[in-house]
């Protein structure tokens, strides 16, 4: 071991991996970015771990890659060559207090974990990331992730109240309040959520959670021959008084594709299903009404049922996706009146390429997960990529966003220069500068 490895292996009082044959997973995360080779990585169990490795790579020069699950998709997570990874899957504290209905948490906690346990108590987690089961509470925070829930209560910032955070010269500082207002200062809570790891590294999280609603959940789904008559109803049921807690969308290619891969007896539309879930004592009698709607709308086929069953086939999206080989993945969104043009739009350059996109979307607040075929070899991965961009740049003409919840990485950094402004993006930088004047924390991803 160096000399300068002997000096980060003495500041911790974690697991420190130096050997690349023991790196295992840690350098890579679920995207198409290709890691690089560290220097060591660091399994951080406290906030003191996560401190000193800072200081040391601040003072070094190292830069710093962070990491919860791995589960990202824009690639922020990935090693650099000779930095230092800082693992917080092992900080796992989880603290319930129902009277105040908050949650104080580890970064590495597991999302569907946090939301278990606030059951116990009466209570939920609002963020509900289709990557639950397995994303965590940190990395989800790192980039304001979104989810199956979001059309009721919001993305994962709405959720946040205080935050503890380790700046890049290893010093400590705490954002927020408990309290159900707070004025105090700039509003620096804000600032850390889905700042994907270049600001600082959050320790520890307090959330907000809410009370389970009364009575059993139900789902409803619809089949569509039309994709515009299925987005035309998307846009008329989230415009609604009445809203669905959940209203997602898969085309016909990606029911096709869970089906063959995890047998969910999904009948194969000609286009897309709509589906939702309501919750409350009135949640089948809402989700009927739903249902109902969506015949109105042209649907071909409803159903409205009590439970959850549903919800749970549009989580094995991503996972059927990939093992047909569909590998690089978007997070647009566009303006909720746009919607039915932006899927036209997708159509259009997926016959300009030739090359087969599916479409999967938490479509009641505009947000669709393109899926680009890529497992040609690298000039059929090369245009795939380009392909996603020109779907992100379409986006952007139609007033939205090249990612909705994703974050930008290392992977959609084209994108971000073409919807913010050069002001907009020095006025990020600036703030980069200040937190992190050696730019170790990283670098060269997000802003």
């Amino acid at each position: 071991m160096s000399v300068l490895l002997q000096e980060l292996a003495r500041s911790v009082s974690c697991t420190l991996l130096t050997d690349p044959a023991d790196f295992g997973r840690y350098p890579a995360d679920d995207s198409e970015a290709t890691p690089e080779v560290p220097l060591a990585v660091v399994l951080a169990e406290s906030t003191q771990d996560v401190s000193a490795a800072l200081a040391w790579a601040n003072q070094h020069g190292v830069k710093v890659s962070v990491r919860g699950a791995g589960s990202g998709l824009a690639g922020g997570a990935v090693a650099y060559a000779g930095g230092l990874v800082l693992s917080l899957e092992k900080m796992t504290s989880l603290s319930i207090d129902p009277l105040a209905r908050l949650a104080v948490v580890g970064p590495g906690v597991i999302t569907a974990e946090l939301d278990r346990a606030a059951q116990e108590h009466g209570l939920f987690f609002p963020p509900d990331p289709a990557s639950a089961a397995i994303s965590t509470v940190g990395g989800n925070i790192a980039t304001n992730a979104g989810g199956l829930r979001c059309l009721a209560h919001g993305v994962t910032a709405d959720s946040v109240v205080a935050l503890e955070v380790v700046l890049a010269d290893g010093s400590v500082i705490h954002t927020g309040a408990r309290t159900a207002k707070n004025v105090t200062g700039l509003n620096l809570t804000q600032l850390f959520v889905g700042s994907e790891g270049t600001l600082g590294v959050i320790t520890q999280a307090t959330v907000r959670l809410k009370p389970v609603p009364e009575g059993e959940p139900a789902t409803f789904s619809a089949h569509f021959d039309s994709f515009e008559e299925a987005t035309d109803t998307i846009i008329a049921i989230a415009s609604s008084q009445e809203k669905p807690e959940s209203l997602e969308l898969v085309d016909a290619e990606t029911a096709t594709m869970i089906e063959k891969h995890h047998s969910r007896g999904l009948t194969i539309p000609k286009a897309a299903i709509v589906m939702g879930k309501t919750t409350g004592p009135r949640a089948l009698e809402q989700a009927q009404a739903f249902a109902q709607r969506c015949a109105q709308g042209g649907a071909i086929e409803t159903a409205a049922l009590p439970g959850l069953d549903l919800m749970e086939t549009r989580r094995l999206v991503h996972s059927a996706t990939i093992a047909e080989g569909y590998l690089v993945f978007g997070d647009t969104g566009v303006p909720l009146e746009k919607l039915s043009l932006f899927v036209a739009k997708i159509r259009e350059l997926e016959a300009e390429y030739g090359r087969k996109v599916t479409i999967s979307a938490h479509a009641g607040d505009g947000n669709l997960h393109p899926a680009v075929y890529s497992a040609d070899g690298e000039e059929g991965q090369a245009q795939a990529h380009e392909l996603l961009d020109r779907i992100g740049l379409e986006a952007l003409k139609l007033g939205g966003t090249v990612t909705g919840e994703h974050g930008i990485g290392s992977l959609k950094m084209q994108g971000m220069l073409e919807q913010l402004s050069p002001a907009t993006l020095a006025a990020q930088r600036a703030i980069k500068a200040a937190l992190d004047p050696n730019n170790i924390l990283t670098p060269g991803r997000a802003v």
